[in-house]
């Protein structure tokens, strides 16, 4: 016999649980933001407050929504971290870390910069579009706050634009770490005049391939400009480094001091290494 059996009609609830858990899923309910009081979202969704109820109540129970006393019914943190927070710790102390998680940007990012190019509803490339025009007139205050701040939202906004809610999610909480700071500071990239320009023009190109609708450009756009911050990184790492020495030197040493008895220094030599001054051992005398 065929394994047919009969359909029941489905509560109004349950509409609502699968209306709300889509939302979350695609990334349109973000965790934390607070839903519509009661009787409004009752309205936009054309049920009874008591079904809305118990809608909202089986997805607490299924930790997808959080009620706070007095302030209402929210998203609840459902990202969390993609790694522990031991994990974290040490991303935080290694620098390879940094560029093992450039690289991924660089291909992930790239992906969903050709996907938006290709799959991006017209909302969405508006919605890039406005981001960008708003990095614009921060670049013109010099705010570095706000434009790393924008610089996080234009990425993710691309992102969003791609429609793929793996991708969506597992992006997110990696850039939540960058957000924290564990990977590098983005605000010390946006203090300088020169990258600022950079960044910018950028930022632009991947804006003008994605409104185009041109996936090659979009992806290519993307790749440049996460491998110039790479370098930029780089070259951000050995200035503090060599500011680190000159700040030891000038310590112990003094301004009068001859560059071969500073190079003979057994503690500093190992810093003149790994900051690329010195490639091999000077003899003493």
């Amino acid at each position: 016999a065929m394994p047919f059996h009969k359909v029941a009609p489905e509560k109004l609830s349950q509409s609502v649980v699968r209306q709300i858990e889509e939302l979350i899923l695609r990334g349109i309910l973000r965790p934390g933001e607070r839903l519509p009081s009661e009787r409004d979202l009752a309205d936009k969704l054309g049920v009874s407050r008591p079904s809305l109820r118990e809608a909202i109540g089986e997805l607490a129970e299924a930790g997808l929504l959080t009620s706070k006393a007095g302030s209402g019914v929210f998203v609840a943190e459902v990202l969390g971290s993609a790694f522990s927070p031991a994990l974290v710790r040490l991303f935080a102390t290694h620098e390879e870390a940094v560029f093992d998680y450039i690289a991924f940007r660089r291909d992930m990012e790239g992906l969903a910069a050709e996907r938006a190019a290709r799959l991006g509803s017209e909302t969405d490339l508006r919605v890039i579009d406005t981001i960008f025009r708003k990095m614009e007139a921060a670049h013109l205050k010099r705010d570095p706050t706000d434009e790393a701040q924008l610089d996080a939202a234009f990425h993710m906004s691309i992102i969003d634009a791609s429609h793929n809610v793996v991708m969506l999610h597992m992006l997110r909480s990696m850039f939540d770490l960058l957000r924290d700071g564990v990977f590098y500071n983005r605000q010390v990239m946006f203090r300088n005049r020169t990258t600022r320009e950079q960044l910018l023009d950028q930022h632009r190109a991947m804006n003008d391939a994605v409104q185009a609708r041109d996936p090659v450009a979009a992806r290519a756009a993307v790749e440049a400009h996460l491998t110039y911050v790479e370098q930029a990184f780089i070259d951000q790492m050995r200035a503090e480094k060599h500011e680190m020495i000159a700040r030891k030197i000038d310590v112990k040493w003094g301004i009068n001091t001859r560059v071969t008895d500073i190079l003979r220094d057994r503690d500093l030599l190992p810093m003149f290494r790994q900051a690329g001054l010195v490639h091999v051992s000077l003899g003493t005398e």
